[in-house]
């Protein structure tokens, strides 16, 4: 089982630069943060004020990367409706070019309709925004001259570089709980990313993708599952590894240097990190 350590930083936590070489010297596969691409002041349903704070995660995780060896770099979510796909694929191209191929690329699609109205993009219609999305992600990651016209994006020939050093593109894992994501993950995807699910679910949910895998022709061995949010005690652990879990992520409070390093040690003991 990979174990890998999640969080959510601030300009006044521990910097990724010093908390990511220290993960992965205890044992720990990957770091993933978040992204809140902005926090509107007035939303319909509450959001934790933090949100707003987080540094952007793909800077973060560059950041990261430069400290570090191994270490895969994770998020858990992008927001890929909130971005255009030119400039995201870009992005995502340079930092798994510079890491050596070491991107874990969890999307999502938001749960803020204010903040979807913001970047203009289809709230209603998030995830078929978002399948077209990722079709013209693939696109420009793969293509010598990528073009793209549909519903929502429209490009023209264009060279876009660099390139992912991971062939054909970083994995893709869907973090998203309704029924149709195990569906979409198999059309277009290369995993699923949960928030909180409990091994039983994650059961299910690794028989559902394997059928659904099957029936595509595709390897059912080839759909990881990474659960977040994830208890910190091994045998819990040993029941995610049971139910069909390739990794789980184990969450590091917001705090300061000193605090997160005690807490870092305490995570890692705990939950059998390393050994």
């Amino acid at each position: 089982m990979k174990i890998g350590l999640g969080t959510i930083l601030s300009s006044y936590s521990v910097d990724i630069a010093d908390l990511a070489p220290r993960a992965e010297e205890m044992g720990f596969d990957s770091i993933w943060t978040g992204e809140q691409p902005t926090l509107p002041v007035v939303t319909e349903i509450d959001i934790p004020r933090l949100w707003a704070d987080i540094p952007d995660p793909l800077i973060q995780l560059a950041r990261a990367s430069a400290v570090t060896k191994d270490l895969l770099l994770g998020t858990a979510v992008c927001v890929v409706t909130e971005r255009h796909p030119v400039t995201f694929a870009k992005e995502v191209g340079s930092l798994d070019m510079y890491s050596g191929g070491r991107v874990l690329l969890g999307i999502g699609t938001g749960s803020v309709k204010e903040e979807a109205a913001i970047f203009g993009s289809d709230f209603p219609h998030r995830w078929t925004q978002a399948r077209e999305a990722v079709g013209a992600l693939k696109e420009l990651w793969t293509k010598e001259v990528s073009e793209w016209h549909g519903d929502y994006y429209d490009f023209p020939p264009l060279y876009c570089f660099p390139k992912p050093a991971q062939k054909p593109h970083p994995p893709l894992l869907f973090g998203s709980h309704v029924p149709r994501v195990f569906k979409r993950i198999v059309e277009y995807g290369d995993g699923w990313l949960p928030i909180g699910r409990p091994p039983e679910e994650v059961a299910e949910a690794r028989e559902k993708l394997s059928d659904l895998a099957e029936a595509a022709g595709r390897d059912p061995a080839a759909i990881t599952i990474t659960c977040t949010d994830v208890p910190i005690d091994r045998d819990v652990i040993a029941a995610y590894e049971k139910a069909g879990a390739n990794r789980v992520v184990l969450s590091l409070d917001n705090a300061d240097k000193e605090s997160s390093f005690k807490q870092l040690e305490k995570i890692a003991k705990e939950a059998g990190v390393g050994s």
